[in-house]
């Protein structure tokens, strides 16, 4: 093989100045912007970070882009000093188009190798892309053969493995570090160098492409693997971000594809039930639930969404009997205390709802709707003065809102408070006007 450090005409280090000054002016960009020194997270991601919910949802690109930026200033200056280093002995090795394509597909390789270690952490930074030419050259010097002599070669050899012991101590007291990335790019870099020292040392020819694709058909079908394996996860991601902004048909979107991928992904099941249940659609919502509790007969929660759902479909016998079971399972759940004071009020049996909503109360004291509900209990059997305390609790709890004033208003009224049911009343009207 040629020697790494010889010279070899004009411009030998064309392809490395070319990725420094790519990588710089993204930086420089970021810094127009105001965020190179410190971008946030979310900055990164809109830029193109490896984000793997987006990466693997649609948005391969990001495995390339994100190899261009950077966490801040000492991000860029250590791995554009690696790259400058050590790009111009890879490439001064391999020449300009084999040099360029080690980088960019051991980057891929890196990227890949990210989102697959920590698919919900995104991912910025040349570094394992640099790994990538770390692993190409301790593969050539270990294997290659040189015109050299072998000692000239192993004092390199050396100070690579010295590089990759540092950045792995490093990446273990810095968490932000992205060890994931530098072992996919030194693998990917080492299969480069081993393939291309024993099969096509001679830079150009049909030997030296062949190499090349065989890779890059290896991380391709590593990038497939990982997207059949993991891209259910992407989408239960992005699922949960649509819900977080009450997108809720594009989350039922995304969590049918995650069922479909994993039919026994049970957090996606529920989720999807969950948001069938808030678009009302409970017989879509019933059938997911009782397919998680086909699968897992003791999940709470699921049971509990279930008897909701009988709530809500006018099913009060089948409710009580559900939330009776759950109470009887374990009397110390609220919420299964809270089911059944539902379901006792929707059969009118106000007086034992009342002692079903004191106890869900004290044990699960952050139920949203509990003191709400228990004052009117408390209205139907006529015990205003409770009632009023149950709603002034629900206030201090859970702040004001037009349904309480409403309620408020008819409590006072019903003991003949007409100046404080009027104030009420009025708030009521006030709050609802409000966007």
């Amino acid at each position: 093989m040629p020697t790494p450090w010889a010279g070899t005409g004009s411009s030998p280090m064309m392809v490395t100045q070319a990725l420094v000054a790519l990588n710089v002016l993204v930086f420089g960009i970021l810094a127009v912007q105001g965020i190179a020194l410190d971008p946030p997270t979310q900055a990164l991601i809109d830029r193109g970070a490896n984000y793997a919910p987006l990466t693997l949802g649609g948005q391969p690109w990001r495995l390339v882009t994100a190899l261009f930026l950077h966490g801040g200033f000492l991000h860029i200056l250590f791995n554009m000093w690696c790259l400058w280093d050590l790009g111009g002995l890879c490439e001064s090795l391999y020449g300009h188009v084999t040099f360029a394509l080690v980088y960019l597909i051991s980057g891929i390789g890196s990227s890949l190798a990210s989102a697959w270690w920590h698919p919900a952490i995104p991912s910025v930074g040349a570094s394992g892309a640099v790994f990538g030419i770390v692993g190409a050259l301790i593969a050539s010097f270990y294997l290659g053969e040189f015109t050299m002599p072998r000692f000239a070669i192993s004092g390199h050899l050396r100070s690579l493995l010295i590089f990759i012991a540092y950045n792995a101590v490093l990446g273990q007291f810095f968490g932000r570090t992205d060890n994931a990335a530098h072992i996919g790019g030194l693998v990917t870099g080492l299969v480069f160098g081993a393939l291309i020292a024993r099969l096509a040392p001679e830079n150009g020819g049909l030997r030296r492409a062949g190499v090349i694709v065989l890779v890059a058909l290896i991380v391709a079908g590593c990038g497939a693997w990982l997207y059949q394996s993991r891209s259910y996860l992407a989408h239960a991601s992005r699922a949960a971000d649509f819900l977080d902004e009450n997108k809720t048909d594009e989350a039922i979107a995304e969590l049918q594809a995650v069922v479909r991928q994993r039919p026994n992904y049970l957090p996606a099941r529920f989720e999807l039930a969950h948001a069938y249940f808030n678009q009302k659609r409970f017989d879509l919502a019933e059938g997911e639930l009782q397919r998680i509790l086909a699968i897992s007969p003791n999940s709470e929660g699921t049971r509990y969404e279930l008897g909701m759902v009988y709530l809500n479909t006018q099913r009060v016998p089948a409710a009580k009997d559900l939330f009776t079971q759950m109470v009887q399972s374990d009397n110390d759940d609220g919420y299964a205390h809270f089911g059944l004071a539902m379901a006792l009020a929707a059969a009118q049996n106000y007086s034992e709802a009342i002692e079903e909503y004191k106890q869900a109360a004290q044990l699960e004291p952050s139920l949203e709707t509990v003191y709400y509900r228990l004052g009117l209990a408390q209205m139907q059997v006529k015990n205003y003065d409770e009632a009023i305390a149950a709603f002034g609790q629900q206030q201090k709890e859970r702040g004001d809102n037009s349904d309480l004033e409403s309620a408020l208003a008819e409590a006072y009224r019903a003991k003949g408070m007409t100046a404080e049911a009027d104030a009420a009343l009025k708030r009521a009207e006030q709050l609802k006007a409000k966007p």
